[in-house]
């Protein structure tokens, strides 16, 4: 266990976390400092926190580089040690997975019946500082590279202490979006067609939510061989790898030269975009989850073979979840065997080993590694 000190004047502690100071460069372990938690705000002892691609992103600068240095780490499970005035759905040593959407119940998605749209996400103050008195900013509001960090209590959802933390640190990130994207941004029905591009931990999710669903025909899209072995150890029915042919086209033909009923983009890439875009059936759905970079365009979309096809293109933001609702439920699914969370850990690694994390992320060895704190 990762302990912490604390400052008996100011009621502060003082934590370890790897923190990106500059865009490009690596994440350094280093001490920082927690305030107390404010009014409706938790603190957490972190458990475990997956790697994901959207903390390599954040690092090197995709997302603007005005929020520098950050604390690294948003996919976390911990134990909440300390909460603030007014907070009554968290309690001390409370086991919680963390989520980057806490809906505010106030703002205008909210009031209309659509909080997974929230526009107002509910986050901590920002009262962890360096040890050089700079203000980090936790990636996505929460920060799980981290021995502690500061929430919000509603970015606190409960789960069975008996389950093992590595596995629900997913759910707060990958798993959530990958699965939602299925059963909510798609609404996959039974005995439909489906096609993933991109085979890591997002799309293996969207894999596992389609079987969930009752989906009968799974297509893997991946140039990876290993990664597309994967896929098929989660669900998928098929595999193509588009490095052997025209993807679009190998979809048809499982499908009866039809194409599917539904698409998953989860490499955040135009090429794929399209392919992912043309291999669906007349009036099917696509659904983008892979997060382009800021200078990324669909600059050869065919309007009218786009209007002829039909259907709809959308986006999904965290699979359109409610964390309230879906986290205790995929939980509970991994309970059952139904949600294969155990594969999805390819790799248990420590603090100082997070870089090397990112590293392997990069080269395909991995779903997910998932940091023991």
């Amino acid at each position: 266990m990762m302990e912490s000190s604390s400052n008996e004047a100011t009621g502060s502690i003082v934590a370890r976390g790897v923190i990106a100071r500059e865009p490009g460069e690596p994440g350094v372990v280093e001490e920082f400092t927690i305030d107390p938690p404010g009014p409706g705000e938790a603190l957490v002892r972190i458990l475990a926190s997956g790697v994901c691609h959207t903390d390599l992103s954040a690092k090197n600068g995709v997302f603007g580089t005005d929020a520098f240095p950050f604390l690294l780490g948003h996919e976390g499970a911990g134990i909440v040690e300390r909460v603030g005035e007014g907070v009554t759905n968290v309690s001390p040593g409370d086991h919680v997975i963390l989520a980057w959407r806490a809906p505010c119940g106030e703002c205008r998605f909210c009031l209309a019946g659509q909080p997974h749209l929230c526009a107002a996400s509910l986050n901590a103050e920002k009262r962890m500082r360096t040890m050089d008195g700079v203000t980090l900013t936790p990636i996505l509001g929460i920060g799980t590279f981290c021995t502690h960090t500061l929430v919000h209590s509603k970015q606190c959802i409960p789960y069975d202490p008996a389950l093992p933390p590595e596995q629900m640190s997913l759910i707060g990130c990958g798993v959530m979006t990958g699965v939602g994207a299925a059963l909510y941004s798609a609404g996959v029905k039974p005995g439909t067609s489906v096609a993933v591009f991109g085979c890591g931990g997002v799309g293996d999710s969207v894999i596992m939510g389609s079987r969930i669903a009752g989906a009968t025909t799974i297509i893997g899209v991946d140039i990876d061989p290993r990664k597309l072995e994967w896929a098929r150890e989660f669900g998928a029915t098929h595999t193509v790898n588009p490095t052997e042919g025209d993807p679009v086209e190998a979809i048809k033909a499982i499908t009866g030269g039809h194409g599917v009923n539904y698409s998953f983009e989860a490499v955040g890439r135009p090429d794929t975009t399209l392919q992912a875009i043309f291999s669906r059936d007349l009036a099917g759905t696509c659904v983008i989850i892979g997060v382009a970079g800021p200078r990324s365009t669909l600059d050869e979309l065919p309007l009218g073979k786009f209007f002829d096809l039909g259907g709809s293109l959308r986006v999904s933001w965290y699979g359109d979840c409610l964390p309230t609702r879906d986290f205790p439920m995929l939980a509970e699914w991994y309970k059952q065997g139904e949600l294969d969370l155990d594969r999805v850990v390819t790799r248990i690694i420590s603090l100082d080993e997070s870089e090397e994390g990112f590293h392997a992320m990069e080269r395909g060895e991995t779903l997910r590694s998932v940091i023991r704190i």
